[in-house]
């Protein structure tokens, strides 16, 4: 029985072989005519290159405005931030900052209080002072240059270009013409037509040159009354002796009590401010 069943095992799997090569004989007599008569799908020809488009004569331009012509909510923000960035140098060279800052720090020194305001009160006091003094200019920067700009009515360049026009009519008031003359012949430049014409990177350091001698010209004439009160201090002292005595301990509450007595805080403002021609209006 061993035997027998051996023999019908491999006679059914000769039979399975034989089937599946019958069936892969018949697959391919039914392909092959088909493979035969393909016809031979011909070549593509290849696309010729398209030639790029030549560029603007004027360069590569960069579009910031809006569909209608304003600019965009992301452009302003970018503008914004970038005149965050460059507020202090703007602030020191092209306003009243500098000057009403110094005149300020050489009152507090002719007092012979080296800390007293501290340098952050003195800074806040000269920030709110010289915007009250530019007030009007920068209303008139906001009227030419930014709002026409954020309206769309004109471009960056041209905002750009309005908005010099009110500062440099303003640094100009109250630039000497000797510092304009140096800053001119410094940069080897032929001498402007009139002062109106001259560049803004001549206006601005001779602007700044006239400031601090106008700040140190007022520091003069504020030390002066306390050098007199430190001179009458030191002369009694040495009359009477008393040489190891410091005079700037006997004369400092002298100092403070005139300062208090003619308003002095009062009187330096109303100087900064009348040297501006009054400011704010």
């Amino acid at each position: 029985m061993t035997g027998r069943t051996r023999l019908a095992h491999w006679f059914a799997r000769v039979a399975a072989v034989l089937a599946v090569a019958a069936l892969v004989g018949v697959t391919l007599m039914i392909l092959s005519p088909a493979i035969a008569h393909a016809a031979p799908v011909p070549p593509v020809e290849p696309t010729p290159p398209v030639p790029p488009a030549e560029a603007p004569a004027e360069g590569v331009t960069v579009e910031i405005n809006g569909v209608n012509g304003t600019p965009s909510a992301s452009i302003l923000t970018l503008l914004g931030i970038t005149l965050l960035s460059v507020a202090p140098a703007l602030l020191l060279m092209m306003s009243s900052f500098t000057k009403i800052f110094v005149v300020l720090a050489m009152a507090r020194n002719a007092l012979s209080l080296p800390s007293i305001p501290p340098n952050q009160v003195l800074a806040g006091l000269a920030l709110f002072l010289s915007l009250f003094i530019m007030w009007p200019v920068l209303t008139d920067v906001n009227q030419v240059a930014v709002q026409p700009y954020v309206e769309g009515a004109i471009t960056f360049q041209q905002a750009f270009d309005l908005a010099q026009t009110p500062l440099r009519e303003w640094m100009l008031t109250y630039t000497r013409e000797e510092d304009l003359a140096l800053m001119t012949r410094a940069s080897s430049q032929p001498n402007p037509e009139d002062a109106a014409s001259a560049p803004m990177y001549t206006v601005i350091p001779a602007f700044m040159i006239s400031e601090l001698r106008a700040a140190f010209i007022i520091g003069f004439v504020i030390f002066v009354p306390f050098l007199i009160i430190d001179l009458v201090v030191a002369s009694a002292l040495m009359a009477m002796g008393m040489m190891m005595l410091p005079p700037v301990m006997i004369s400092l509450p002298f100092k403070i009590l005139l300062f208090i007595l003619v308003d002095g805080w009062g009187l330096i403002i109303r100087s900064l401010l009348e040297s501006y021609a009054g400011g704010g209006g």
